[in-house]
């Protein structure tokens, strides 16, 4: 006979991981729509056989390491959570329980944990990091094996950084002032994206802060079980954003869906309240810029086909799928398709890439694939995982696919340079 979870003895997020698996039914629904269980075909790499797996280890009926080569497997896509009648918050469970792993010490960090840990989150690290990468490149048969999906997602050239001012104002007839959290590795690999999305929004009438001391969000740190830091994280960038906006706007799905956990990463603190409270005021910036009427977009020259993928942290862990499909649908000339399985996870997902480059690599590949056969001249998302993960393995296929951000596509089509 199984022994009941006791919630109390897991500490504050307790409650949350007993009531995940208490909500469970074990109906299948989530087995198609699990990106492991479609390429392993193993009940343990499915959400319902790894919720068992986590409530038997918790109950104390199995021991850690037999669960933890399935819950390491798993991407947290949380498509599952998308396909469940029941409303298991599988999401809810799974972070929690890679905490418990960790601070009860049944899960131990590894070097290249905690290589990981030290470098994405700061954007200096990060750079030096990347320029190491490049130089290891050459040298990647000598390394161990764990280290070279590493080298293989350093990305040959690194884009010049662009500074932000901290506050950039609204152009003409201000309508509303936003924070914007900068992220931490998008800077470093991307930092157009952030430039594009404050000129969307000042273009608009939105005044932008940019807190020129905020630091990552712990979004890395938490969905790896490192919760401590992510708490770390967490309280100081609470503290440095200011309370006098409309909102704070995220453009990283993996961010947005972070800060909105922040009362479950926080619970059972004197923060939990506020941790609530401001998640409760961040938005994705797709789903602020389609609460406004855009200033009108000028035609494309020519027709432009584009695919949209939804990222897996934006349609599954925060809801948002319609908006960007809005936004993209405003531009004139502009034809946008779904891809087929448009939210099965592309392999990305934070540095799942990296910790099981194997089954990243056959979800990467099957994605570029889906989307050359879309006929699309690009494709465009809302998370700088993914699109470092998608541009990756279009660029062993084709050269012919561009890959933008949300918001790369409405700031070129204002310029008047998509074409």
């Amino acid at each position: 006979m199984l022994h009941q979870i006791n919630s109390e003895a897991l500490g504050p997020r307790g409650k949350a991981m007993a009531h995940a698996v208490g909500t469970c039914v074990h109906c299948g629904f989530c087995l198609p729509a699990c990106p492991t269980y479609q390429e392993l075909e193993s009940e343990m790499d499915s959400p319902r056989g790894r919720i068992l797996l986590m409530k038997s280890v918790l109950e104390g009926e199995i021991a850690p390491e037999e669960a933890e080569v399935h819950i390491d497997r798993c991407l947290g896509c949380l498509a599952c959570v998308s396909h469940c009648p029941s409303g298991v918050p599988y999401g809810d469970l799974i972070s929690s329980f890679r905490a418990h792993a960790l601070t009860s010490g049944q899960k131990k960090r590894t070097l290249r944990d905690w290589l990981l840990s030290s470098t994405l989150p700061y954007g200096s690290r990060f750079r030096i990091a990347v320029r190491l990468g490049q130089l290891g490149r050459h040298l990647s048969r000598l390394m161990p094996e764990a280290f070279r999906p590493m080298l293989e997602l350093v990305p040959r050239e690194i884009p010049a950084a662009i500074s932000i001012p901290e506050l950039s104002p609204a152009l003409g007839l201000r309508r509303g002032r936003v924070a914007l959290v900068a992220g931490c590795a998008q800077q470093v690999i991307a930092p157009d994206i952030n430039a594009a999305t404050i000129r969307v929004l000042n273009r608009n009438g939105i005044e932008v802060v940019t807190p020129r001391l905020q630091g990552c969000c712990g979004a890395l740190d938490w969905h790896t079980g490192n919760s401590s830091q992510a708490a770390k994280f967490a309280q100081d960038l609470m503290s440095v954003m200011p309370t006098d906006v409309d909102c704070v706007i995220t453009n990283a799905a993996g961010c947005g869906s972070a800060i909105h956990e922040y009362g479950l990463l926080l619970a059972g603190t004197k923060l939990q309240a506020k941790a609530e409270e401001f998640a409760s005021r961040v938005l994705d910036v797709s789903v602020y810029l389609s609460q406004l009427d855009l200033e009108p977009i000028p035609t494309l020259n020519s027709q432009m086909r584009v695919a949209y993928h939804d990222a897996c942290h934006l349609a599954h862990a925060q809801g948002v799928k319609a908006e960007p499909r809005h936004l993209l649908a405003q531009i004139p000339g502009l034809e946008v398709i779904d891809l087929a399985d448009s939210d099965t996870c592309c392999g990305s997902a934070g540095t799942y890439n990296i910790e099981q480059p194997e089954i990243a690599r056959a979800l990467g590949r099957r994605k570029a694939h889906t989307i050359m056969s879309s006929g699309a001249q690009a494709v465009v998302t809302g998370n700088i995982g993914c699109l470092v993960q998608i541009e990756k393995h279009l660029a062993s296929q084709s050269d012919r696919v561009a890959v933008f951000h949300t918001l790369q596509i409405l700031d070129r089509a204002y310029q008047k340079i998509l074409n």
